[in-house]
Parts: structure tokens; C-alpha cells; sequence
């Protein structure tokens, strides 16, 4: 069953289409996450589903309830966490939680429940009666996604939930967002622009650049389609496309002076590499080889990396 439907969803600024055209399905349970740099329409798609933006074309409905027709049905149904703090810090973190509950309606002992469950899931009950100003970073990430659960919703939306933090909390923050899912069993549509977040946490992944979805599968789906090892070498000037003579690169995308070649056997096609390019006269700065990431999925079908498309934001 689709939590969520998308199709042909279009939001315009003027004659600007920041989402266009997009369309996608989550399942219930499902684990979804939409990846792609800065601006490319993420937070505008998870705007319009959870009613915040109006939606200039197309149709869109979570939890079974179109979003344009039944606003206030969708967000009985939703929890949201965005990407800028949206915590009481003079409250403690129960009466944080205890005050969103009381905003959707909990009767009193729902809401002792819950609370006790939600801190729980997020271990942060020894934490509870603590001014929120108090906390981490990291704390504050995990109450807001204890928050966005006091109601039980059927769908969780994620901006960016990992932003801002270190490497060893995001990690922490995935492993509560992965918990949350499989026992809570909620369906949950994140963003971000960490590779390696989505990688690790979504069953599927939609990539998004520039408004678009250019591509939506599993991530071992998606790394697939790359076939092979990826070699990346940084060139001293703009001579990648000689690399394309040689019968062994199955794939090659220029971005600046550096090429990313697709091959089999990686390590052992690096030497020929080097050859080729001393014998042509081309002076190589850097030479990586890594094995198929999304970062290679996304420049495979848009041309740049997202962290080329966020600097140049």
C-alpha cells in the first residue's frame, strides 16, 4: 500500500520551477529518502506534502488524504522534524513533548504513555526533566524526533535530520531513525545530502537535481547501474577525452580537468592508465579509485558531484 503519492507535482516562485515535474510512490513502512545537494527542491517537495507550501500543479496525497483538498487530515496524520530547531529551550524536554501532545488533541494518560515510550526510543529519559538549553546538539536532533512521534503519526518527514552534527552523533541519530522504523514501524521520507546517510538508512532513494527526480531505486540498485570500479583522475589540463580510445573504459564523464572512468578490475587497470597518459604527453595531479557510490550515481546522471553543486550554490 502507497503512504504517499506523487505525480507530476510541480512548485513554481514566478516563472522559477523549483520541484518539477516529480513523481514517486512510498510504501507503508517504507524508509524513503530524496538525496541531492542544496536547492535542488528537496525541502520544497517536503513542504508541499505537509501542506506548508501550496502546490502549483500535480496531485499529492499521504496517508491516503490529498494534500490540496484535505490539509487538515494530512497533518493529523504526519510528524515533522526541520532542519532549523524548533524547540521550547526555556522547557524542559518533557514539557516539550507533553505540549506538542496537547496540541493534537492527547488525553492525559496518551500522553504519559507516550511520553514514556518516545524517551525511551530515544534515551533520553534520564534527560527529561532537564532544561532543553541544557542539551547537545545531538540531544536536541533526538528530541525533536521524539517529538514528531508523541502522536503516532502514520508518516515521519525528516529535513535534513543530521545537519549540522558530528560524524559520531549522525551516526547515533541513524541508528535511532532506523530503530523508530522497523519497531515502530513508521513510514519515514527524509532528505539530505549525505551520501553515506542515505546509503546506510533508506530502502530506496529518488535523487533530486535542479527540481527534478533523475533516478529512484534501491541504493545497491542504484550503485548497479554503475556496473563497475570507478577510477577518478585529477589532470593538469583538460585532455580527458583521449581516455576514451582505450578499450577497457567502459564509461567516462569529464567534470573540469578531472575524468571519472568506469572499468573492471580497477586496481589493475590503473598502470595502463598511467601509460596511456605518459605516452600521450598528459600530466596526472591525483589518482583515486573507489568502488561504486551513490556520489558516482548522481554524477553519472547529472555531470557534476553534489558537493561541485552545493559550492556552487
Amino acid at each position: 500500500m502507497d503512504v504517499i503519492q506523487v505525480k507530476n507535482l510541480v512548485k513554481k516562485f514566478k516563472n522559477f520551477a523549483a520541484v518539477d515535474n516529480i513523481s514517486f510512490n512510498v510504501e507503508e513502512g517504507e524508509l524513503f529518502g530524496l538525496l541531492g545537494p542544496n536547492g535542488a527542491g528537496k525541502t520544497t517537495t517536503i513542504k508541499m506534502l505537509t501542506t506548508l507550501l501550496p502546490i502549483t500543479s500535480g496531485y499529492a496525497s499521504v496517508a491516503g488524504f490529498e494534500v490540496s483538498k484535505h490539509r487538515n487530515d494530512v497533518r493529523q496524520n504526519i510528524g515533522m522534524v526541520f532542519q532549523e530547531p524548533a524547540l521550547d529551550k526555556q522547557l524542559t524536554g518533557k514539557e516539550n513533548l507533553d505540549f506538542h501532545a496537547r496540541m493534537y488533541g492527547l488525553k492525559k494518560e496518551v500522553r504519559r504513555k507516550r511520553l514514556t515510550e518516545v524517551l525511551n526510543l530515544v534515551e533520553l529519559t534520564d534527560k527529561q526533566n532537564e532544561l532543553v538549553e541544557t542539551y547537545s546538539g545531538g540531544m536536541q536532533r533526538r528530541l525533536e524526533i521524539a517529538r514528531g512521534l508523541m502522536h503516532s503519526p502514520t508518516v515521519l518527514f525528516l529535513d535534513e535530520p543530521t545537519l549540522g552534527l558530528d560524524a559520531q552523533t549522525r551516526r547515533r541519530i541513524w541508528e535511532y531513525i532506523q530503530q523508530l522504523n522497523e519497531t515502530q514501524k513508521t513510514t519515514v521520507l527524509l532528505t539530505t545530502h549525505y551520501m553515506e546517510e542515505a546509503d546506510y538508512l533508506c530502502h530506496r532513494v529518488g535523487i533530486m537535481d535542479k527540481g527534478k527526480i533523475v533516478a529512484i531505486d534501491t541504493p545497491r540498485n542504484l550503485k548497479n547501474t554503475i556496473g563497475a570500479d570507478v577510477v577518478t583522475l585529477e589532470l593538469e589540463h583538460k585532455d580527458g577525452n583521449a581516455f576514451r580510445k582505450l578499450p577497457f573504459v567502459k564509461e567516462l564523464v569529464e567534470h573540469g580537468a578531472s575524468i571519472s572512468v568506469s572499468l573492471n578490475n580497477g586496481e589493475h587497470q590503473i598502470p595502463p592508465l598511467m601509460e596511456f597518459a605518459q605516452s600521450r604527453g598528459i600530466k596526472v595531479k591525483s589518482v583515486e579509485l573507489h568502488k561504486p557510490s551513490l556520489e558516482d550515481v548522481f554524477l553519472r546522471y547529472t555531470g557534476t558531484t553534489i558537493r561541485e553543486r552545493d559550492n556552487a550554490e
